[in-house]
């Protein structure tokens, strides 16, 4: 099954086409501002409702109690330690 060298060209050039386009999504996905900004809109999700706008206190209040109790904890184990 012979082609013709164009169509073997043609096809070497989608390839090509191809491959240039996989590798600039690959190093828009990896870029660190890329990475960031995703990361930062993961947290935002977290604390706000993308629907509304409000934020979840539900949420707030689990880290802030979370915050509250590991400095509660190191307080108490400075005071055993002296």
């Amino acid at each position: 099954m012979s082609q013709h060298p164009s169509d073997i060209e043609r096809e070497i050039e989608e390839a090509r086409e191809r491959l240039a386009t996989t590798i600039d999504q690959l190093l828009y996905r990896s870029s660190p501002k890329t990475i960031v900004g995703r990361e930062i809109a993961q947290v935002k999700a977290h604390y706000v409702d993308a629907t509304t706008g409000e934020p979840r206190t539900d949420n707030i209040l689990k880290t802030a109690g979370a915050v509250v109790g590991v400095i509660a904890l190191m307080v108490v184990i400075r005071k055993i330690t002296r």
